[in-house]
């Protein structure tokens, strides 16, 4: 009896083991089929190559709420890198900024933070008052930091959105798309990474210091997101009654970045539920392709006052890939003519570095000079000529 029963479990789990191969493909198809979104629009965007891995109704224009904020802090670090601004300015809070309602950290007329703690605040708890108090340290008016806005955005190729506040309330004609939401929401995350520091804080404080004394205010993250996946690294929330629930979410897994934008959801559950699938979907299609560094390149020099120039590539090429391939089979190309032929200015395109995947051309990047060379001169000559003479 014994054995018998032994002999049924060991029948057992050998089927088992057959039908979870056997279903095995039907279970990976289903985690790679496209979600069924209930929010009016989304897209799913990978920021590097600027992929779209999935849409849906992606430029309806309609009201971002506070996902607006994103333009806000672009438009701050753009003013950090260039040093027009720094992370220690302290920034005086306006009449006008303490006015603001919403979503606030309760700034008063005359308080002073530090540029970096506004960040904070406008990052963390999508502080109205914070946000408009940054725009008038930075550009002197909210009204200016909002040209400003919308100059950046038509650079970006934002072509569905308006700027009208710094901070995302309801106003008749404020309006964007979850594809130009994603469009600088990777710029953000990109051209700035260290906005992560400020993006990933579940919970800090502020201390409020007022003719009444200090107090601490507490910020606790929007984001819930946050709390659900570890792969969370931003970006930012929304909500209005007009807007609903919409969130910009970004992620990170095995080295691959992803953008979801959910616009119009109907409730918060579904916000961050739908984001969430958009970027496991989106995970489970992707694996990224990053070259390799070209082994070191020149070009002889005609005329010139150097014999070899140096070349380097302007970027590195990243390429995208979502039908399962085998990137190691990706080759390269070099396209360079025999001899460059001076002046030569550095960063001026020598030539390029094409890329292809089983014959198929996927990409390609520019080589570009490393270093100025001059152009010889009969004064030059001479000088060299004298100079080899006394060696």
């Amino acid at each position: 009896m014994k054995y018998f029963f032994s002999k049924l479990i060991t029948n057992i789990t050998f089927m088992l083991c057959l039908l979870c191969l056997f279903f095995q493909p039907s279970l990976l198809a289903y985690a790679q089929e496209e979600p069924n979104l209930s929010s009016q629009s989304a897209i799913l965007l990978e920021p590097s190559t600027k992929t779209i891995l999935y849409e849906k109704n992606s430029h309806d224009k309609l009201p971002p709420a506070s996902i607006t904020k994103i333009m806000t802090l672009l438009i701050t670090f753009d003013q950090l890198k260039e040093r027009k601004v720094h992370l220690e300015d302290s920034v005086t809070v306006s009449e006008h900024a303490a006015s603001m309602g919403g979503s606030q950290v309760y700034l008063e007329p005359g308080e002073t933070q530090t540029l970096d703690t506004m960040i904070k605040c406008v990052v963390v708890s999508s502080a109205n008052d914070a946000c408009v108090a940054i725009s008038e340290h930075i550009a002197g008016s909210e009204d200016a930091f909002v040209a400003m806005m919308n100059e950046r955005a038509k650079g970006l190729g934002m072509q569905d959105t308006t700027f009208l506040n710094c901070n995302g309330l309801d106003v008749e004609g404020h309006q964007t798309s979850a594809h130009d939401i994603a469009l600088m929401s990777a710029e953000l995350m990109t051209k700035y990474p260290e906005i992560e520091k400020y993006t990933t804080i579940w919970m800090d404080t502020v201390t409020h210091t007022t003719a009444r004394g200090e107090s601490q205010f507490g910020l606790s993250s929007t984001n819930k997101l946050l709390k659900m996946s570890p792969d969370i690294t931003g970006l930012k929330t929304g909500f209005t009654s007009k807007a609903k629930f919409c969130v910009s979410a970004s992620a990170r897994r095995n080295d691959i970045n992803l953008i979801s934008v959910i616009l119009a959801a109907p409730d918060t559950k579904t916000r961050f539920g739908e984001a969430l699938s958009l970027l496991n979907y989106g995970f489970s299609k992707c694996q990224m392709y990053t070259a390799p560094q070209p082994k070191a390149l020149s070009l002889p020099v005609r005329f010139a006052t150097k014999e070899q120039v140096s070349l380097v590539p302007n970027e590195t090429f990243r390429y995208l890939d979502t039908a399962g391939s085998d990137l190691s089979s990706i080759t390269e190309k070099y396209q360079l003519p025999e001899y460059a032929t001076a002046p030569i200015h550095a960063k001026d395109k020598a030539g390029t570095i094409e890329y292809f995947l089983n014959g198929t051309k996927i990409g390609s990047c520019n080589l570009v000079y490393k270093e100025d060379i001059d152009k010889i001169t009969y004064f030059w000559c001479f000088r060299h000529l004298l100079s080899q003479l006394l060696l």
